[in-house]
This record gives structure tokens, sequence and C-alpha cells, in this order.
């Protein structure tokens, strides 16, 4: 089942996520292992479009 998920992250969020998965990748090249996972979660995140939106609070 696929299906697609949405998050929200601010850009210190998302620099975050992508010094962790570098991180994480250049631990993979050290043992010599494969990388091709993280690669491409890498890229998914580096190429996400940008979207604007307005988060409306209301009280109940």
């Amino acid at each position: 089942m696929k299906g697609k998920y949405y998050i929200v992250l601010n850009e210190y969020e998302r620099r975050i996520i992508i010094n962790s998965l570098n991180e994480l990748r250049n631990r993979l090249i050290a043992k010599g292992r494969y990388t091709d996972a993280v690669d491409e979660l890498l890229l998914k995140i580096i190429n996400a479009k940008k979207k604007k939106f307005k988060v409306i609070y209301k009280e109940a």
C-alpha cells in the first residue's frame, strides 16, 4: 500500500534531517555497506517543493 505523507518542517529542522542522513550515509560508506535507500531519501528531501500555507487556529 503506497500513500503520500506530508510533513511540515522549518528550515532548521530540514537542515538537521539532511545533515543526519548525510552522516548516516558516510558511516555506511565507511563500513562498506550499500547507501541506496539513504541516497534516495536524501534526494527526496533536498528536491522537495516548498509550499506556503496559513495555519488557522480555532478555539472550541
